[in-house]
């Protein structure tokens, strides 16, 4: 390590590791045969875990224009994992669902984040990764996201999702 530079910090070993973490997880996606994901999706199937919203409400729970949103679920429905039905009550306003091969992706992304949680506590042992957890949850309360991660809303860090 060069001394004339600062060590990297616990916020900068987050940043660097947030970026790998998800590389890693999209990986074992595509070796599982789920193509054409992306971690910005996860942000729409996050909020569709809650429960089927329409393009708008999806739309406006990302901060994205209805243009980029349509882009977005154009995009899911054509891989399979999403499924589009006319609202009842009015047959203009689409409803959104995750389909059966969206949530067997989730499994798999749950799936690989485990094996790598396993792994970190072979490692490091439970006790710092308990204490680690409960650092991050403080982070997550200074950054103001602790409400956003419990109700399945975090924004997408990008700011866009299509």
């Amino acid at each position: 390590m060069n001394e004339s530079l600062p060590a990297p910090t616990i916020i900068d070993l987050l940043s660097i590791t947030g970026g790998a973490l998800d590389q890693h997880v999209l990986a074992a996606l595509r070796a599982s045969g789920f193509e054409g994901l992306t971690t910005r999706h996860g942000y729409v199937f996050q909020r569709l875990l809650t429960s089927p919203q329409s393009v708008t409400a999806l739309a406006r729970s990302l901060g994205v224009s209805q243009q980029a949103m349509s882009k977005t679920v154009a995009e899911l429905t054509g891989n399979g994992y999403l499924d589009i039905t006319a609202d009842a009550d009015d047959g203009r306003r689409r409803t959104l669902a995750l389909t059966h091969r969206a949530h067997a992706a989730i499994a798999t992304a749950r799936n690989a984040r485990r094996q790598l949680l396993d792994a970190l506590i072979a490692r490091a042992g439970r006790a710092a990764v308990d204490e680690t957890t409960l650092v991050l949850r403080a982070l997550l309360l200074e950054l103001g996201l602790t409400d956003e991660v419990e109700a399945r809303a975090v924004p997408d860090p990008q700011g866009d999702v299509g």
